[in-house]
């Protein structure tokens, strides 16, 4: 068995989708590893009556990006061993240093790195979960700060966070994965050059009379002008005789 040295969980941050340009500085490692983690897996349906019968046949539409749940613990009460760049106490027992200001800094810190707008691409930063096996890209959906212990002025010293985080993946690896040519399905495609919304409806439907309800479930006012790298959405159609 591999007696290796520990690995905490971090969560790496990144300006882009395709998780190129990292932004170092906002790396947050875990305070501890967590007892668990869980996944959550959904797929959408359509609800249609099923022809001669009385009852709803489900057609599958798409299967939703996974969910990771993860909890967090920050403490500052000086019962947590050291580790990573954290500055010791001056009396060398090995234990948190508190700055005064209890978890408050650290929960800023993790924040800003998973939580809050980022001025240069005017949204939360893309992430990059990684413990073990675990590698998931994703973002934040949502966080619940629960304090619980406290010092006597009532700065807090102890916190679990729950997290909630969507798997991503980047426009083009989506497009790729839901290359499925069959009409009741949903796709997604992003327009290349060349491309056209009766040829993109062509090859997603084998018609290219779709095109004007293509056009207005993507609010297009103008079919002829398509801008490359722009997503398109094609809802499942019933065929038209």
């Amino acid at each position: 068995m591999s007696q290796g040295k520990l690995q905490k969980l971090i969560i790496r941050c990144f300006k882009d989708e395709k998780f190129n340009e990292e932004l170092p500085q906002l790396k947050y490692t875990a305070l501890l590893n967590p007892e668990k983690y869980s996944f959550s897996l959904k797929t959408e349906y359509k609800e249609d009556q099923a022809q001669g019968t009385s009852s709803d046949d489900l057609k599958f539409i798409r299967s939703i990006p996974e969910d990771l749940d993860l909890e967090f613990l920050f403490d500052r009460t000086g019962v947590i061993v050291h580790y990573g760049d954290d500055p010791k106490s001056s009396s060398d027992d090995n234990v948190y240093k508190d700055k005064g200001n209890g978890i408050i800094d650290d929960l800023e810190a993790f924040k800003k790195a998973v939580y809050d707008y980022n001025g240069d691409t005017h949204k939360p930063n893309y992430l990059k979960i990684l413990w073990g096996s675990l590698t998931f890209p994703c973002l934040l959906t949502s966080m619940d700060i629960e304090y619980k212990l406290f010092k006597p002025d009532g700065t807090p010293i102890r916190a679990m966070v729950k997290a909630k985080f969507k798997k991503f993946i980047e426009k083009e690896k989506r497009a790729k994965e839901q290359n499925d040519q069959s009409p009741d399905l949903t796709h997604y495609r992003v327009v290349k050059a060349g491309d056209s919304l009766p040829l993109m409806t062509h090859r997603i439907y084998g018609d290219p009379k779709y095109y004007l309800e293509v056009a207005r479930v993507n609010n297009i006012s103008n079919f002829r002008k398509l801008t490359i790298g722009q997503e398109l959405f094609f809802p499942p159609l019933q065929k038209q005789s």
